[in-house]
């Protein structure tokens, strides 16, 4: 299985912090680094919150292994065609290691705080997969792309230059819902991921995906399957207790079979326990910015 890292931006990423945390994740093994894409959090305080793509540009010309991506930029405040535009460049100068996380948007402060319309989610979903349909044709096509819908007019739009991976960054998706994500997942994805989800859950979701794919005449195969969650880790007792205790958490207030936590053995068999249900990449949510040395340990612990 994969193991990469997450950020999370809106969490006082500036470019001190981000420049250190790439570097290290590049340097220390892990397969990927990925971060969300906030313009603040979804209630105070107000930290640092670097910008998404400018970051990514920056870790696209100074990586050159990691794999990377936002987890996810919603349409809900980026237009796709800007969004396709900057995710068709980053990629080109990383030598194609972005993945490109999509959603339909969810936090309601930062939408009221900069005037963007999140719109309920019915309608919020209908927006997504016509941002889905329009970013998928100008990655696929070489022909000017024309798109009437409801959210997004398009004429005789083209994307120059033309990716230079056939079809562009694959398409990440997330979430779990049976009703309208995962019939986006079937149709537009190259990767699945299910976001803190527990393990049951995820045996559930596994083989009910592979379902819709083939409806879409897909192969299961052919969708890669990922989860975004927290973790958790101390190399001994003590110092996983000094981890948890500031967000108010013990040992035994959280699930192994939602949450990745503990030493590096139990880490190590909650990661074999997600691999045998099938899971690829995992994306550990790593919360304490500045401590570089525990990155480093659990590099040790889990690669």
């Amino acid at each position: 299985m994969q193991i990469a890292i997450m950020i999370e931006g809106q969490e006082g990423i500036n470019w001190e912090r981000w420049k250190r945390i790439g570097r290290a994740v590049e340097d220390f093994g892990f397969q990927g680094l990925f971060r969300s894409d906030h313009f603040t959090n979804s209630a105070p305080i107000d930290q640092d919150a670097l910008e998404l793509w400018i970051s990514l540009a920056w870790l696209a010309d100074n990586t050159s292994r990691i794999e990377f991506g936002p987890l996810v930029s919603p349409v809900s405040f980026r237009h796709p065609a800007q969004t396709v535009r900057q995710a068709a460049a980053v990629d080109d100068l990383s030598g194609g290691r972005l993945v490109l996380g999509l959603g339909a948007g969810w936090m309601v402060r930062e939408h009221e705080m900069f005037g963007y319309d999140l719109l309920d989610v019915g309608p919020r979903f209908d927006r997504f997969e016509e941002a889905l349909q329009v970013i998928t044709g100008l990655l696929d096509s070489d022909e000017p792309v024309t798109f009437d819908g409801d959210y997004y007019h398009f004429r005789d739009a083209v994307l120059l230059p033309r990716p230079q991976r056939p079809g562009g960054p694959p398409i990440l998706i997330g979430g779990t819902g049976r009703k309208r994500t995962l019939p986006l997942v079937a149709r537009f994805a190259d990767e699945w991921n299910a976001v803190s989800t527990t393990l049951d859950t995820f045996y559930e979701l596994n083989p009910y995906l592979d379902g819709l794919l083939r409806e879409q005449g897909r192969e299961p195969g052919s969708v890669k399957r990922s989860m975004m969650t927290s973790v958790y880790f101390g190399r001994t007792n003590a110092e996983l207790r000094r981890h948890l205790e500031p967000e108010g958490l013990s040992p035994d207030k959280l699930d192994p079979r939602r949450h990745f936590f503990g030493t590096p053995d139990q880490i190590r068999e909650q990661l074999h326990a997600w691999e045998e249900a099938g899971l690829e990449r995992v994306m550990l949510r790593w919360r304490q910015l500045d401590d570089m040395d525990g990155l480093e340990a659990l590099a040790r612990a889990v690669l």
